[in-house]
């Protein structure tokens, strides 16, 4: 009787273990599905071009969560949102996988573009100053205007938050996080709980925005 209890035991922990395997994806399968994803975020989820998100070293809860969302029309992308829905809920366990163990590349320095003189601050802050000011938001936030600080549900280094499935930051492309933040600022993207991002990103000039961004890119 009691062997019988001890295998029924151990085939129960072996089910379980497969089905965490399964649940967290399979990795290798992941990068073979994840070809069609190459020409826009790289081989190894770097993008080359700072419009396209870094999915490198993402959670893979998040990526899932973005992943259905684009296929089940709660976030708005005609191209993602296209190659979502050809994807299998296995498809999208898989290459969420694959990308969450790829590091992420770090950025050079950002640079003000030149179309970027009419919208200067006022006091005509450099790269540097913008860093300065977006570090500081970034840890403690704005008390006057209500900006709640991002190191809250980001953590103190971008790292995220893979059970409450809030995204790593670090390294991300400042050029995204900017349209990222602008597009929460404007209502354009709200599939976040209790749409947290757009109280938030509501609250921020364009400038504090900017400024934020540019911290997170430098983050390693």
């Amino acid at each position: 009787m009691k062997k019988k209890l001890q295998v029924l035991s151990i085939s129960l922990a072996l089910a379980s273990a497969t089905s965490i395997l399964h649940a967290e994806g399979n990795i290798n399968a992941g990068k073979q599905k994840s070809a069609s994803c190459t020409s826009c975020h790289g081989d190894d989820g770097n993008s080359m071009v700072a419009t396209f998100p870094k999915l490198a070293q993402q959670h893979s809860s998040y990526l899932v969560k973005q992943l259905h969302a684009f296929k089940d029309g709660s976030r708005n992308d005609p191209m993602m949102s296209a190659m979502a829905l050809a994807l299998t809920d296995e498809d999208i366990t898989d290459i969420s996988a694959y990308y969450a163990t790829q590091k992420i590349s770090e950025n050079a320095l950002p640079v003000l573009d030149t179309d970027d003189d009419n919208d200067k601050p006022a006091n005509n802050k450099d790269v540097q100053a913008l860093i300065a000011q977006g570090s500081d938001l970034y840890r403690n936030g704005d008390l006057k205007s209500e900006v709640s600080a991002c190191i809250a549900c980001h953590g103190p280094f971008g790292e995220g938050n893979k059970p409450a499935s809030f995204p790593a930051l670090k390294s991300q492309h400042a050029d995204y996080l900017i349209k990222a933040l602008t597009d929460f600022k404007s209502g354009a993207r709200s599939n976040n709980p209790e749409n947290i991002m757009y109280m938030i990103a509501k609250k921020m000039t364009d400038e504090e925005i900017k400024a934020v961004s540019y911290r997170i890119s430098m983050m390693k």
